[in-house]
């Protein structure tokens, strides 16, 4: 048994669409969804915002059985890898795991743990902190709790991370 945290994003097709999909796949193991929020690209590509949720999920994988999952959805969604940071019709990552309590660290060049820029990203941030007022992220600095991270972003970027709504019939 595992406890992850998964940020999902699109800016492609039907953004809410693909959110979704990726709710309902980890239906079974879902403990908490945040709202869906519009977020600003990330990485200077210029493109449309973006719609991110955040999923805690609790279940029989392992790190990289996490992965899998989110690389499978983003396949059934068509999605390319042609620009880093560039446009996606969806991508799931995997922030944090943690097995019996322990949080995963890696350094693995397919599967880094805890991913190596959530503590700057905003739109992985902000909706986790939503979901997990609690919430901690193992940095190399040590272990900070994520209300810190969110304090110590550039406010611009924080503030553009926005709540939209709901994915409507969705249980957090």
């Amino acid at each position: 048994m595992s406890r992850a945290v998964l940020s999902a994003g699109s800016n492609i097709g039907d953004p809410t669409a693909h959110l979704r999909s990726v709710v309902e796949a980890f239906a079974d193991d879902l403990v908490a969804v945040s709202a869906v929020y519009s977020t600003p690209p990330w990485g200077g590509v210029e493109q449309e915002d973006f719609r991110n949720i955040t999923l805690v999920v609790d279940g029989p994988h392992d790190a990289r059985g996490w992965l899998e999952r989110g690389f499978d959805l983003e396949r059934a969604a068509e999605r390319t890898r042609e620009i880093r940071w560039g446009p996606r019709t969806l991508d799931v990552d995997v922030v944090t795991v943690s097995e019996s309590g322990q949080v995963v660290v890696s350094g693995d060049p397919d599967l880094t743990l805890p991913h190596p820029r959530a503590a700057q990203r905003a739109f992985v941030l902000v909706p986790w902190l939503e979901i997990e007022p609690d919430a901690t992220l193992w940095t190399p600095d040590g272990t900070r709790a994520v209300s810190d991270l969110v304090a110590g972003l550039d406010a611009a970027e924080r503030d553009a991370v926005r709540p939209v709504g709901r994915l409507t019939g969705v249980e957090s």
